[in-house]
């Protein structure tokens, strides 16, 4: 699967409708209500850098990684003028930084959903809380099991603009909690057309499969929240986020 390779090239035009700076703040909201100021915080799958911009403009020390070459390619770009970040290509299974900690460490916009091994991602957790100081903050957002299997699920979606037309069909395999994302892209180039084809994958994980993996990692506590508030999951909620805290 060749994951957000021509995509990434696309990938912030197609997200034009995601508001960044809401995650942002949200973010900042979640660091007052557990009464947390970090210097120093690390963005797991940065992708093109979208909310690492706004992490750089108030934190004074940030990294961030991804795995696509393609995304960091677009990132570096983005993020060429701040002083203040490392940027990396790391693996979020097997990431080493050298024993560098943070005080928080993030990872927005569903990047859990697509570790689709459970061993793995018990490593993703595993690392996170090595990487982190004590009494530091893992804060990250799945699509929840609802949202794949009811809204996602077996529908399919159509885009059409100026510059581009896709289509994006999804499968939903309740047997394994998988949600197949199929997308095909029609590129406008020179007043012709290129095709290309994506197809993406994500886990359905449950919240207590997670708050379990989370707790058995070592994380001391870890709450729960319906998306951008502070409201309790409930089980229609669509996006729900994590904050796992070491030691508290």
């Amino acid at each position: 699967m060749k994951t957000y390779k021509d995509f990434a090239f696309l990938y912030d035009r197609l997200m034009e409708d995601v508001d960044y700076k809401m995650w942002f703040e949200y973010i900042k909201s979640i660091f007052k209500k557990y009464n947390k100021k970090p210097d120093k915080i690390l963005e797991m799958a940065c992708g093109t850098g979208n909310l690492t911009k706004y992490l750089c403009e108030e934190i004074r020390d940030v990294t961030c990684f991804d795995l696509s070459d393609e995304m960091l390619t677009v990132a570096y770009d983005k993020l060429q003028y701040y002083n203040n970040v490392d940027i990396l290509k790391q693996n979020m299974i097997d990431f080493n930084l050298n024993k560098k900690e943070f005080e928080s460490i993030i990872c927005c916009c569903d990047s859990i959903n697509y570790i689709t091994d459970e061993s793995e991602l018990y490593k993703v957790f595993e690392n996170t809380y090595k990487h982190l100081t004590k009494n530091g903050l893992f804060i990250f957002d799945i699509n929840s099991y609802y949202k794949l299997k009811y809204i996602i699920g077996e529908n399919t979606f159509i885009e059409d603009t100026d510059e581009v037309f896709y289509t994006w069909e999804n499968e939903f395999i309740e047997e394994e909690s998988l949600c197949y994302f199929y997308l095909t892209f029609f590129m406008k180039e020179n007043e012709k057309y290129i095709r290309f084809d994506e197809t993406h994958i994500e886990k359905a994980y449950t919240e207590n499969q997670l708050k379990n993996m989370l707790k058995k990692v070592g994380f001391s506590k870890v709450d729960t929240y319906d998306a951008f508030n502070f409201y309790n999951v409930s089980e229609k909620s669509e996006r729900i986020f994590f904050i796992a805290s070491k030691n508290s």
